[in-house]
């Protein structure tokens, strides 16, 4: 058990600065697709876009610097699988929040349902719960909180369902331009694909804690 939490404590100076440098930016993209779909100005939109678009390449960068330190290092602060199942999914949640942003900009979409921002909002707060579970990694010694936290992400990823299908099914009902109703579906679908890939850090996060606590 020592020997475990030892693999935490500040003498590991490549991985878990990584983990937090990588959680950090992922909270930085989240808060910059807020940014995007709440902001009624084109050109600031513009703006927010082109941060989305730097972060979502400084997070390849991040996890391609871990994958590098994974294939180099023979001890690691726990699995190798969970490692790299951690990391794929932060860069999973990136993504998709990146394709939002990418569809939103291709697409010239300038009006935001509730949904849409309520979805955003919500994948930027899990994105933060997401941070402070990362950041218990350092230790484990408060288990309990990412415990807690995985519960909640699990809630928000159905939330995040059931604000998706019911948004949807307005659009079929309300939107008369097909053209437009395809876009605002990708939009909703890529939304909540990436609540889907914050569920999967989560799962990652609780296997971590079953092999280590």
């Amino acid at each position: 058990m020592n020997s475990v939490f030892s693999f935490f404590s500040p003498r590991d100076k490549k991985f878990q600065p990584l983990f937090e440098r990588d959680i950090r930016n992922l909270v930085q993209i989240s808060q910059s697709l807020v940014e995007t779909v709440t902001e009624e100005n084109e050109d600031l939109r513009e703006k927010h876009f082109r941060e989305t678009e730097r972060l979502e390449q400084a997070g390849d960068d991040i996890s391609h610097s871990i994958f590098l330190e994974l294939s180099k290092n023979f001890i690691t602060p726990f699995d190798r699988e969970d490692i790299h199942a951690l990391v794929s999914a932060i860069d999973d949640i990136a993504d998709y929040i990146y394709a939002t942003s990418l569809n939103i900009e291709l697409y010239k979409v300038n009006s935001f349902s509730v949904e849409i921002v309520r979805l955003a909002r919500l994948i930027c707060e899990m994105c933060k719960q997401l941070e402070t579970a990362i950041l218990e990694l350092r230790n484990l010694r408060n288990i309990k909180i990412i415990a807690d936290i995985c519960i909640t992400i699990n809630k928000g990823e159905s939330e995040a369902d059931s604000l998706c299908n019911t948004a949807i099914a307005h659009l079929f009902e309300s939107e008369t331009d097909a053209i437009e109703l395809i876009k605002q579906k990708e939009i909703l679908q890529s939304l909540e694909m990436a609540t889907d890939k914050c569920d999967d850090v989560a799962n990652v996060l609780e296997s971590i804690l079953i092999k280590n606590a």
